[in-house]
């Protein structure tokens, strides 16, 4: 009875990995026979669920008190697969279907950008279970995987559906292979970002909510076949994603003396 708590985060866990995997599936064209749906949108719309997802494996271990080292193994791995393979991945394909010749031209670019990020994405997550979990309470040190698989997803499907593809549209082909290399640079920076945490004030709190009740739903209906509510979608999500890494980063690097400090004292005091 004593391991049957760790069933429900491990559960999750699962989810988010073969979520991840799926992504990949849809991505390389392997239901293409089974289904008419978009396999790029489909793919990013996993990548999105496993995004959505990431919080629950944790929320669960500590709601059942199941935390383990097996546990935070498992859920980078999970990671690794959803945030860092799954969106290098939809991205390659994407333009391998849509843009052959713009590929063929910029292949090497391409493929440099995939391993930089895929290796930035395993040393980050590396990174924070040898020595950034216990260091820094409320920041990230570096840009979490979840953000950055998110943001890569958002973009390109907004792009896609901003027709990025299209011939007279060439010169946007690279928007998505840089903002690729920017975010997997940015997971192995030194620099910090907020962690959310629920917010004291009232109001504020009420506002952090209702945001995230939106997000949820956005994730969810992130397939829907009405142009205008998939531009709405897509643009809130960006501006979301946006909003919070510009931001963050900033409040980060104003505070990072100050960061830097507590996480020495918080060493020390171990």
């Amino acid at each position: 009875m004593k391991r049957a708590k760790f069933i429900l985060p491990n559960a999750f866990t699962s989810m988010n990995f073969l979520l991840g995997v799926f992504s990949i599936c849809w991505s390389a064209g392997m239901f293409a026979g089974y289904s008419a749906l978009d396999p790029f949108r489909m793919a990013a719309y996993f990548v999105l669920l496993s995004v959505l997802c990431d919080k629950l494996d944790g929320f669960a271990a500590r709601l059942v008190n199941a935390s383990s080292e097996f546990g935070a193994q498992f859920d980078s791995l999970g990671d690794l697969v959803g945030f860092g393979l799954a969106p290098a991945f939809c991205l390659f394909f994407s333009y391998k279907a849509n843009a052959p010749e713009w590929l063929d031209k910029n292949l090497v670019l391409v493929i440099m950008v995939f391993a930089i990020y895929v290796l930035c994405a395993a040393m980050r997550l590396a990174k924070y279970n040898a020595m950034d979990c216990d260091s820094y309470k409320n920041y990230f040190s570096g840009l979490p995987s979840t953000f950055a698989g998110a943001i890569n997803v958002i973009l390109l499907s907004y792009l896609t559906l901003h027709n990025l593809f299209s011939p007279s549209n060439t010169k946007l082909l690279i928007v998505p292979v840089v903002v690729m290399l920017v975010t997997g640079l940015m997971m192995v920076s030194p620099c910090f970002l907020p962690k959310l945490h629920p917010l004291k004030n009232k109001f504020l709190a009420a506002v952090q909510i209702i945001l995230v009740v939106i997000t949820y739903l956005c994730g969810f209906f992130f397939i829907t076949s009405d142009t205008g509510l998939q531009n709405l979608i897509l643009s809130y999500l960006l501006l979301l994603c946006g909003s919070y890494i510009v931001i963050g980063f900033a409040i980060g690097f104003a505070k990072r003396a100050s960061i830097l400090s507590e996480a020495e004292a918080n060493k020390e005091s171990l």
